[in-house]
């Protein structure tokens, strides 16, 4: 698309594994400083020296506020970028947006990603109970069931917001089938759904994607997972982790902990000094994302976690109002 050098190809991209991630990471750094003028002017008001960026925690991390407040593209100005993933947000705040340039590499990294963790999403039933999600324009979530619907292909494949006892009725119709299912939800739904229709799960894989967003009591993610295990009867409840200004996930099998897909790496920063950067350890966790090659592959989050030496992380909350402030570089 717009990629001038051999390794920016999006198909070299995806094909990123350990023994090239870091090299794949800085070309994408140069690339991505050489032609996003968001990016790059950040960099400079940081007095970063590119050619002296040789690892990972040298990268400068793009600030998460950033994309609510100018448009992150890399790319010709007149870059198409009709696609827009847009954040939830209350009354009187201002949403994130995403500008997506290429919706392929996206599904491409996404399908991928997928099948890394789980297998073929044809072996999948999908079901997506995604209140609030479904009622709002542009929802990277919805865009991301869709995607996995469309490559299951699978008949029963259904959204829902709460149409509880027909998401009821196909769960049971695919478990007495021995059919695998995948029942994908925001939190506060699920829990509802559980406490509503309890059953015994044999083929179905509960996943959680956060998000209780004032329409419960907030709850720990252990208190959340031990609810849904009783009322569903499964061993472990799964997670993911994405967000609006990301294209790549992260899933968690058991217990919020994570793994990255091959096109995403997670460090952390100190909160209160975002430019001292580690592998691993406790912070605010940082988020090189590969697949995010048209808008900016480095977004130092607002979420604060454990990264291990295995590349694993977790997620423990966010950072308040006043750990905001007091990084003055989030104004920059």
């Amino acid at each position: 698309m717009f990629y001038n050098t051999p390794l920016i190809n999006p198909e070299n991209i995806l094909k990123a594994g350990k023994a090239n991630f870091e090299r794949i990471v800085l070309t994408v750094f140069q690339y991505q400083y050489n032609n996003n003028p968001i990016y790059r002017q950040y960099c400079e008001a940081l007095h970063t020296d590119i050619q002296a960026v040789n690892s990972l925690p040298q990268i400068p991390f793009l600030p998460v506020s950033f994309f609510k407040t100018h448009k992150v593209v890399t790319g010709p100005a007149d870059t198409d970028t009709s696609l827009v993933f847009e954040s939830s947000g209350t009354t009187g705040t201002v949403n994130s947006r995403h500008f997506i340039a290429d919706a392929a590499i996206y599904e491409k990294s996404l399908l991928q990603g997928f099948e890394q963790y789980y297998g073929p999403a044809q072996q999948y039933a999908i079901l997506a109970l995604l209140p609030s999600y479904l009622q709002r324009k542009n929802a990277s979530l919805v865009y991301m069931a869709r995607t996995l619907m469309e490559k299951s292909a699978h008949p029963e494949n259904g959204f829902y917001i709460d149409e509880w006892q027909q998401l009821h009725e196909t769960v049971k119709r695919c478990e007495q089938a021995k059919q695998k299912v995948l029942l994908l939800g925001v939190t506060f739904a699920l829990l509802d759904f559980a406490a509503a229709y309890p059953m015994h799960l044999e083929h179905t894989i509960i996943m959680e994607t956060g998000g209780m967003k004032g329409r419960r009591e907030e709850l720990t993610r252990s208190e959340v997972h031990a609810f849904l295990k009783k009322q569903f009867g499964v061993v472990q409840v799964h997670s993911e982790y994405g967000m609006t200004e990301l294209l790549s996930q992260a899933y968690s099998k058991a217990d919020g902990i994570f793994s990255c897909t091959n096109t995403m790496r997670v460090l952390v920063h100190d909160i209160n000094d975002p430019l001292e950067v580690k592998e691993t350890g406790s912070g605010a966790l940082n988020i090189i994302d590969l697949a995010n090659l048209y808008s900016c592959s480095f977004v130092a989050t607002e979420d604060i976690g454990n990264v291990f030496a295995d590349g694993a992380f977790e997620v423990l909350g966010r950072l308040d109002n006043s750990a905001l402030r007091g990084c003055s570089l989030m104004a920059v």
